[in-house]
């Protein structure tokens, strides 16, 4: 069983960084579904925490690195935290994955607004940053959504159907 869980998160890693490295929309990625699947499904909590930070290493490493990645960071941490939580739970995967996107947007903007210079430090610099920022939102949550639904569908489809076959036949 170690050994199909580790052959799992060397996919999502590979998956993962592909997704970030071809072209796609802005914000469309699979970074918070795969932390949130991480620490649901893989025991191993140094692997959990290891597959996001790894996939988002190694496609940054050819996209290239940024000065939010701290924040990027502490949040794929917390997000695989979050996962633990979830169990094998589909309610709580969506759930999960809507507040991951609100938290996400949240700091990563409050950062680029204490951070890049390019907003003033008041409410209306805030209130700007927030507001330029809704179209990446939008497709964080779409993004967050979809691969969720995928990584989270497919294991709920897996353990009804292969794993359960596989347990009826040992």
């Amino acid at each position: 069983m170690f050994q199909s869980r580790v052959s799992v998160a060397i996919l999502m890693v590979i998956a993962t960084v592909i997704s970030r490295i071809l072209p796609h929309p802005p914000n469309f990625t699979p970074i918070l579904a795969v932390s949130l699947f991480s620490g649901a499904y893989l025991t191993d909590r140094r692997l959990a925490l290891f597959v996001p930070i790894l996939a988002m290493f190694v496609s940054d490493y050819f996209i290239g690195f940024h000065d939010l990645m701290p924040v990027v960071y502490g949040f794929m941490i917390l997000a695989v935290l979050f996962g633990k939580q979830i169990g094998s739970s589909l309610t709580k995967s969506f759930g999960f994955t809507v507040v991951g996107s609100v938290v996400f947007f949240v700091l990563t903007n409050l950062a680029v607004w204490a951070t890049s210079g390019m907003y003033t430090l008041d409410a209306s610099g805030l209130a700007t940053c927030f507001t330029l920022a809704i179209p990446f939102f939008q497709n964080s949550m779409a993004g967050d959504l979809v691969y969720s639904g995928i990584l989270f569908g497919s294991m709920a489809f897996l353990n009804r159907t292969v794993f359960v076959a596989a347990k009826q036949n040992a």
